[in-house]
Protein backbone atom coordinates (compact mmCIF):
# COMPACT_ATOMS: atom_id res chain seq x y z
CA UNK A 1 0.00 0.00 0.00
CA UNK A 2 3.34 2.16 0.41
CA UNK A 3 2.96 2.83 -3.38
CA UNK A 4 -0.32 4.79 -3.05
CA UNK A 5 1.56 7.75 -0.75
CA UNK A 6 4.59 10.48 -1.19
CA UNK A 7 6.34 9.02 1.86
CA UNK A 8 10.02 8.32 1.74
CA UNK A 9 10.31 4.24 1.36
CA UNK A 10 13.88 4.56 3.11
CA UNK A 11 12.24 5.73 6.34
CA UNK A 12 9.50 2.88 8.77
CA UNK A 13 6.85 5.94 9.28
CA UNK A 14 4.47 5.36 12.24
CA UNK A 15 3.80 8.82 13.12
CA UNK A 16 0.65 8.57 11.10
CA UNK A 17 -1.76 10.09 13.94
CA UNK A 18 0.37 13.13 14.18
CA UNK A 19 -0.06 15.16 11.31
CA UNK A 20 -1.35 12.79 8.42
CA UNK A 21 -0.40 11.87 5.09
CA UNK A 22 -2.36 12.08 2.30
CA UNK A 23 -2.63 9.45 -0.41
CA UNK A 24 -1.60 10.84 -4.25
CA UNK A 25 -4.77 10.66 -5.67
CA UNK A 26 -5.95 12.85 -2.68
CA UNK A 27 -2.64 15.43 -3.30
CA UNK A 28 -3.83 15.00 -6.72
CA UNK A 29 -7.24 16.07 -7.23
CA UNK A 30 -6.33 18.95 -4.28
CA UNK A 31 -3.53 20.26 -7.24
CA UNK A 32 -6.57 19.49 -9.84
CA UNK A 33 -8.72 21.88 -7.94
CA UNK A 34 -5.84 24.60 -7.24
CA UNK A 35 -5.30 24.58 -11.22
CA UNK A 36 -9.14 25.30 -11.79
CA UNK A 37 -9.35 28.32 -9.00
CA UNK A 38 -5.92 29.93 -10.69
CA UNK A 39 -7.87 30.01 -14.21
CA UNK A 40 -10.38 32.05 -12.82
CA UNK A 41 -10.24 33.11 -9.12
CA UNK A 42 -12.43 35.60 -8.47
CA UNK A 43 -15.32 33.17 -10.11
CA UNK A 44 -14.06 30.64 -8.04
CA UNK A 45 -13.45 32.34 -4.40
CA UNK A 46 -16.05 34.92 -4.42
CA UNK A 47 -18.82 33.14 -6.14
CA UNK A 48 -18.37 29.63 -6.21
CA UNK A 49 -16.84 28.97 -3.16
CA UNK A 50 -19.72 29.78 -0.86
CA UNK A 51 -22.60 32.56 -3.32
CA UNK A 52 -21.26 35.22 -2.01
CA UNK A 53 -21.63 36.91 -5.24
CA UNK A 54 -24.37 35.55 -7.58
CA UNK A 55 -23.64 32.19 -9.46
CA UNK A 56 -26.51 31.40 -11.32
CA UNK A 57 -25.03 27.95 -12.70
CA UNK A 58 -24.33 26.55 -9.27
CA UNK A 59 -27.29 25.30 -6.96
CA UNK A 60 -25.36 24.65 -4.03
CA UNK A 61 -21.95 26.29 -3.24
CA UNK A 62 -18.85 24.51 -3.63
CA UNK A 63 -18.19 24.14 0.10
CA UNK A 64 -21.65 23.24 1.08
CA UNK A 65 -21.51 20.48 -1.82
CA UNK A 66 -18.11 18.42 -0.25
CA UNK A 67 -19.74 19.19 2.90
CA UNK A 68 -23.08 16.83 1.64
CA UNK A 69 -20.56 14.69 0.00
CA UNK A 70 -18.71 13.66 3.44
CA UNK A 71 -21.37 14.55 5.72
CA UNK A 72 -23.16 10.45 5.43
CA UNK A 73 -19.50 9.41 6.66
CA UNK A 74 -20.41 10.52 9.77
CA UNK A 75 -23.83 10.00 10.24
CA UNK A 76 -24.28 13.11 9.73
CA UNK A 77 -26.56 16.03 8.13
CA UNK A 78 -24.37 18.66 6.12
CA UNK A 79 -26.79 21.33 7.85
CA UNK A 80 -25.05 20.40 10.94
CA UNK A 81 -21.57 21.12 10.17
CA UNK A 82 -19.01 23.00 8.72
CA UNK A 83 -15.23 23.44 7.80
CA UNK A 84 -12.84 24.68 10.25
CA UNK A 85 -8.59 24.16 9.58
CA UNK A 86 -8.32 22.05 12.43
CA UNK A 87 -9.74 20.60 15.84
CA UNK A 88 -8.19 23.41 17.47
CA UNK A 89 -10.11 26.01 15.36
CA UNK A 90 -13.04 24.36 16.34
CA UNK A 91 -12.51 24.20 19.90
CA UNK A 92 -11.70 27.89 19.72
CA UNK A 93 -15.31 28.49 18.43
CA UNK A 94 -17.13 26.46 20.64
CA UNK A 95 -15.73 27.58 24.01
CA UNK A 96 -15.39 31.27 23.12
CA UNK A 97 -18.91 30.94 22.32
CA UNK A 98 -20.35 29.22 25.63
CA UNK A 99 -21.29 32.04 28.17
CA UNK A 100 -18.87 31.96 30.46
CA UNK A 101 -18.84 34.54 33.93
CA UNK A 102 -16.30 34.42 37.53
CA UNK A 103 -17.36 31.54 39.60
CA UNK A 104 -18.08 29.29 35.92
CA UNK A 105 -15.84 26.56 35.19
CA UNK A 106 -14.33 24.31 32.30
CA UNK A 107 -13.63 20.67 32.97
CA UNK A 108 -10.67 19.21 30.52
CA UNK A 109 -8.80 15.67 31.79
CA UNK A 110 -5.24 15.63 32.28
CA UNK A 111 -5.34 13.34 28.61
CA UNK A 112 -6.38 16.82 26.82
CA UNK A 113 -4.07 17.47 23.79
CA UNK A 114 -1.98 20.58 24.77
CA UNK A 115 -2.96 23.02 22.25
CA UNK A 116 -6.96 22.35 23.33
CA UNK A 117 -6.03 22.57 27.33
CA UNK A 118 -4.07 25.75 26.31
CA UNK A 119 -7.27 26.97 24.19
CA UNK A 120 -9.88 26.66 27.68
CA UNK A 121 -6.71 28.10 29.42
CA UNK A 122 -6.57 31.26 27.59
CA UNK A 123 -10.47 31.55 27.63
CA UNK A 124 -11.11 30.88 31.10
CA UNK A 125 -8.62 33.15 31.95
CA UNK A 126 -10.08 35.92 29.85
CA UNK A 127 -13.51 35.45 31.56
CA UNK A 128 -12.27 35.53 35.18
CA UNK A 129 -13.95 31.77 34.61
CA UNK A 130 -12.31 28.23 36.20
CA UNK A 131 -10.15 25.69 34.31
CA UNK A 132 -10.42 22.44 35.95
CA UNK A 133 -8.50 19.70 35.21
CA UNK A 134 -9.52 15.83 36.31
CA UNK A 135 -6.96 13.00 36.65
CA UNK A 136 -7.65 9.96 34.51
CA UNK A 137 -7.28 6.52 36.59
CA UNK A 138 -3.56 4.79 35.99
CA UNK A 139 -2.93 2.08 35.67
CA UNK A 140 -6.68 1.61 33.40
CA UNK A 141 -8.58 -1.81 33.67
CA UNK A 142 -11.88 -0.47 31.98
CA UNK A 143 -13.54 2.30 30.32
CA UNK A 144 -15.84 2.51 33.39
CA UNK A 145 -13.69 3.93 35.59
CA UNK A 146 -13.00 6.83 33.09
CA UNK A 147 -17.08 7.64 33.05
CA UNK A 148 -17.04 7.74 36.71
CA UNK A 149 -13.72 9.62 37.35
CA UNK A 150 -15.38 12.34 35.28
CA UNK A 151 -18.74 12.24 36.99
CA UNK A 152 -17.62 12.57 40.03
CA UNK A 153 -15.50 16.14 38.76
CA UNK A 154 -18.85 17.42 37.95
CA UNK A 155 -19.93 20.90 40.11
CA UNK A 156 -23.24 22.80 39.94
CA UNK A 157 -20.05 25.67 38.40
CA UNK A 158 -19.46 23.22 35.65
CA UNK A 159 -20.56 25.21 32.49
CA UNK A 160 -18.89 23.03 29.81
CA UNK A 161 -17.17 19.43 29.59
CA UNK A 162 -14.20 19.07 26.85
CA UNK A 163 -13.11 15.11 26.22
CA UNK A 164 -11.37 13.38 23.46
CA UNK A 165 -12.64 10.69 21.60
CA UNK A 166 -9.42 9.06 21.24
CA UNK A 167 -6.79 10.75 23.80
CA UNK A 168 -3.74 12.32 21.49
CA UNK A 169 -1.18 10.59 23.66
CA UNK A 170 -2.24 8.05 25.36
CA UNK A 171 -4.41 6.90 22.01
CA UNK A 172 -7.00 5.42 23.75
CA UNK A 173 -10.73 5.72 22.47
CA UNK A 174 -12.64 7.03 25.26
CA UNK A 175 -16.51 5.69 26.10
CA UNK A 176 -17.38 9.09 25.05
CA UNK A 177 -21.48 8.30 24.57
CA UNK A 178 -20.96 7.34 28.47
CA UNK A 179 -19.65 10.42 29.03
CA UNK A 180 -21.96 12.95 28.04
CA UNK A 181 -24.74 10.84 28.57
CA UNK A 182 -24.01 11.49 32.93
CA UNK A 183 -23.15 14.97 31.54
CA UNK A 184 -26.33 15.60 30.25
CA UNK A 185 -28.18 14.14 33.68
CA UNK A 186 -26.73 17.06 35.11
CA UNK A 187 -27.68 19.78 32.50
CA UNK A 188 -23.91 20.38 31.39
CA UNK A 189 -23.12 20.62 27.35
CA UNK A 190 -20.29 18.32 26.11
CA UNK A 191 -17.66 19.23 23.12
CA UNK A 192 -15.73 15.82 22.23
CA UNK A 193 -12.28 16.84 20.42
CA UNK A 194 -12.49 14.33 17.84
CA UNK A 195 -9.03 14.99 16.26
CA UNK A 196 -8.32 11.34 15.90
CA UNK A 197 -11.26 9.63 15.04
CA UNK A 198 -12.55 10.20 11.68
CA UNK A 199 -10.66 6.98 9.75
CA UNK A 200 -9.68 5.90 12.53
CA UNK A 201 -12.76 4.41 14.37
CA UNK A 202 -16.23 3.83 13.02
CA UNK A 203 -17.91 7.11 13.79
CA UNK A 204 -21.33 8.27 13.65
CA UNK A 205 -21.43 11.82 15.17
CA UNK A 206 -25.64 12.36 16.24
CA UNK A 207 -25.31 8.97 17.76
CA UNK A 208 -22.72 10.18 20.45
CA UNK A 209 -25.34 12.96 21.89
CA UNK A 210 -22.94 15.31 22.02
CA UNK A 211 -23.74 19.19 21.96
CA UNK A 212 -20.54 19.93 19.72
CA UNK A 213 -18.02 17.89 17.84
CA UNK A 214 -14.70 18.93 16.13
CA UNK A 215 -12.65 16.22 14.24
CA UNK A 216 -9.43 16.83 11.57
CA UNK A 217 -10.04 15.47 8.38
CA UNK A 218 -6.25 15.63 7.17
CA UNK A 219 -5.13 12.55 9.48
CA UNK A 220 -6.92 8.84 9.24
CA UNK A 221 -9.83 10.35 6.72
CA UNK A 222 -7.29 11.68 3.98
CA UNK A 223 -7.95 15.53 3.24
CA UNK A 224 -5.10 17.85 2.72
CA UNK A 225 -3.86 19.65 5.62
CA UNK A 226 -5.50 21.67 7.15
CA UNK A 227 -8.92 20.29 6.73
CA UNK A 228 -11.59 19.61 9.86
CA UNK A 229 -15.16 19.63 10.86
CA UNK A 230 -17.16 21.19 13.30
CA UNK A 231 -20.31 19.84 13.81
CA UNK A 232 -22.79 20.84 15.89
CA UNK A 233 -26.20 19.47 17.57
CA UNK A 234 -29.28 22.14 15.38
CA UNK A 235 -30.32 23.66 19.16
CA UNK A 236 -26.25 24.72 19.61
CA UNK A 237 -25.74 26.44 16.23
CA UNK A 238 -27.45 29.84 16.73
CA UNK A 239 -25.10 30.79 19.49
CA UNK A 240 -21.27 29.57 17.53
CA UNK A 241 -19.32 32.23 16.14
CA UNK A 242 -16.36 31.62 13.72
CA UNK A 243 -13.20 32.61 16.20
CA UNK A 244 -12.17 34.89 13.69
CA UNK A 245 -14.92 37.16 12.74
CA UNK A 246 -15.37 38.07 9.23
CA UNK A 247 -17.80 38.84 6.40
CA UNK A 248 -20.20 36.12 7.81
CA UNK A 249 -20.47 37.69 11.39
CA UNK A 250 -23.60 37.36 12.62
CA UNK A 251 -25.39 35.68 9.99
CA UNK A 252 -25.83 32.75 11.58
CA UNK A 253 -23.64 28.83 11.56
CA UNK A 254 -23.51 28.12 7.85
CA UNK A 255 -23.07 31.91 6.85
CA UNK A 256 -20.45 32.29 9.66
CA UNK A 257 -18.54 29.42 8.99
CA UNK A 258 -18.62 29.45 5.40
CA UNK A 259 -17.13 32.61 4.98
CA UNK A 260 -13.75 32.64 6.85
CA UNK A 261 -10.62 35.05 5.51
CA UNK A 262 -8.79 34.54 2.41
CA UNK A 263 -7.56 31.29 2.32
CA UNK A 264 -6.55 27.84 0.04
CA UNK A 265 -10.07 26.29 0.13
CA UNK A 266 -8.65 22.94 -1.76
CA UNK A 267 -8.01 20.99 1.39
CA UNK A 268 -11.53 21.11 2.23
CA UNK A 269 -13.16 20.67 -1.39
CA UNK A 270 -10.34 17.57 -1.57
CA UNK A 271 -11.83 16.00 1.57
CA UNK A 272 -14.63 13.58 -0.11
CA UNK A 273 -11.79 12.39 -2.47
CA UNK A 274 -9.69 11.39 0.96
CA UNK A 275 -13.30 9.69 2.20
CA UNK A 276 -13.48 8.13 -1.37
CA UNK A 277 -10.87 6.19 -1.00
CA UNK A 278 -11.49 4.68 2.26
CA UNK A 279 -14.44 3.83 1.12
CA UNK A 280 -13.08 2.16 -2.12
CA UNK A 281 -10.60 0.50 -0.26
CA UNK A 282 -12.92 -0.98 1.86
CA UNK A 283 -13.54 0.81 5.39
CA UNK A 284 -14.66 -2.47 7.24
CA UNK A 285 -11.35 -4.00 5.98
CA UNK A 286 -9.31 -1.25 6.39
CA UNK A 287 -10.31 -0.57 10.44
CA UNK A 288 -9.71 -4.09 11.05
CA UNK A 289 -6.46 -4.40 9.85
CA UNK A 290 -5.20 -1.17 11.36
CA UNK A 291 -6.62 -1.89 14.73
CA UNK A 292 -5.34 -5.54 14.08
CA UNK A 293 -2.04 -4.09 14.20
CA UNK A 294 -2.12 -2.03 17.02
CA UNK A 295 -2.67 -4.49 19.21
CA UNK A 296 -0.05 -6.50 17.43
CA UNK A 297 2.37 -3.81 18.07
CA UNK A 298 0.98 -3.56 21.53
CA UNK A 299 1.63 -7.65 22.27
CA UNK A 300 4.93 -7.26 20.23
CA UNK A 301 6.77 -4.27 21.94
CA UNK A 302 5.90 -5.06 25.90
CA UNK A 303 6.92 -8.76 24.79
CA UNK A 304 10.53 -7.39 23.16
CA UNK A 305 10.80 -4.60 26.53
CA UNK A 306 9.47 -6.80 29.33
CA UNK A 307 6.67 -3.73 30.16
CA UNK A 308 2.96 -4.01 30.55
CA UNK A 309 0.00 -2.62 28.75
CA UNK A 310 -2.47 -1.19 31.06
CA UNK A 311 -5.25 -0.78 28.78
CA UNK A 312 -8.14 -2.96 27.70
CA UNK A 313 -7.89 -4.03 23.56
CA UNK A 314 -11.66 -2.83 23.90
CA UNK A 315 -10.11 1.05 24.06
CA UNK A 316 -7.44 0.41 21.54
CA UNK A 317 -8.29 1.59 17.89
CA UNK A 318 -5.19 2.53 15.19
CA UNK A 319 -2.81 3.92 17.59
CA UNK A 320 -0.99 2.58 20.81
CA UNK A 321 0.81 4.15 23.60
CA UNK A 322 3.22 1.64 25.18
CA UNK A 323 5.74 1.90 27.82
CA UNK A 324 9.38 1.60 27.21
CA UNK A 325 11.82 0.19 29.03
CA UNK A 326 12.65 2.04 32.57
CA UNK A 327 16.15 2.18 31.30
CA UNK A 328 15.51 4.30 28.66
CA UNK A 329 15.19 7.04 30.61
CA UNK A 330 11.81 8.92 32.46
CA UNK A 331 12.66 12.78 31.07
CA UNK A 332 11.15 14.57 28.46
CA UNK A 333 14.40 15.82 27.60
CA UNK A 334 15.70 11.67 27.14
CA UNK A 335 12.29 11.22 25.52
CA UNK A 336 13.39 13.98 22.43
CA UNK A 337 16.99 12.68 22.17
CA UNK A 338 15.63 9.00 21.74
CA UNK A 339 13.06 10.25 19.27
CA UNK A 340 16.22 11.69 17.19
CA UNK A 341 18.03 9.03 17.49
CA UNK A 342 15.10 6.62 15.99
CA UNK A 343 14.44 9.36 13.38
CA UNK A 344 18.39 9.51 12.52
CA UNK A 345 19.77 6.58 13.06
CA UNK A 346 17.31 4.47 12.54
CA UNK A 347 15.09 6.10 9.83
CA UNK A 348 12.16 5.47 12.03
CA UNK A 349 9.47 7.92 12.70
CA UNK A 350 8.22 7.45 15.98
CA UNK A 351 6.74 9.97 19.14
CA UNK A 352 8.22 9.25 22.53
CA UNK A 353 7.01 11.01 25.66
CA UNK A 354 7.26 11.37 29.36
CA UNK A 355 4.30 10.32 31.01
CA UNK A 356 4.34 9.01 35.06
CA UNK A 357 8.14 8.44 35.80
CA UNK A 358 9.18 7.21 32.36
CA UNK A 359 8.85 7.07 28.48
CA UNK A 360 6.53 6.05 25.97
CA UNK A 361 6.16 5.69 22.38
CA UNK A 362 2.86 5.76 20.35
CA UNK A 363 2.57 3.72 17.39
CA UNK A 364 0.29 4.56 14.66
CA UNK A 365 -0.83 1.46 11.89
CA UNK A 366 -1.96 2.44 8.85
CA UNK A 367 -2.51 0.23 5.71
CA UNK A 368 0.71 1.04 4.50
CA UNK A 369 2.49 -0.31 7.53
CA UNK A 370 3.32 -4.19 8.28
CA UNK A 371 4.27 -6.25 11.19
CA UNK A 372 8.25 -5.73 10.15
CA UNK A 373 8.05 -2.28 11.12
CA UNK A 374 7.35 -2.99 14.51
CA UNK A 375 9.90 -5.22 14.68
CA UNK A 376 12.24 -2.63 13.86
CA UNK A 377 10.96 0.07 16.43
CA UNK A 378 11.52 -3.10 19.10
CA UNK A 379 14.62 -4.21 18.09
CA UNK A 380 15.62 -0.19 17.96
CA UNK A 381 14.40 0.95 21.49
CA UNK A 382 16.44 -2.67 22.80
CA UNK A 383 19.40 -1.96 21.26
CA UNK A 384 19.29 1.04 23.24
CA UNK A 385 18.03 0.72 26.17
CA UNK A 386 20.02 -2.98 27.56
CA UNK A 387 21.78 -2.47 30.77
Amino acid sequence: MLQHWLLDPDCIYLNHGTVGAPPRRVLARQQALRDEMERQPARFVLRELNLEQPAPWRVTSRLRQALEQIAPFFGARADDMGFVPNVTTGVNAVIRSVPLTPGDEVVITDLTYGGVARTARAITTERGATLRTVEMPYPLHDEQQIVDAMTRALTPETKLLVVDHVSAQTALVLPVAAIVARCHEHGIPVLVDGAHAPGSIALNIPSLGADWYAANLHKWAHAPRSCGILWARPDRQSMLHLPVASWGYGGGFHHEFDRFSTSDPTSFLAAPEGIAVLQEWRFDEILAYIHGLAWEAAEMLTSAWGTTLHAPRSMIGAMVTVPLPESAGSTSEEAANLRLQLLVEDHIEAPVHSWHGRLWTRVSAQVYNDRSDIEHLAAAVKRRTRQ
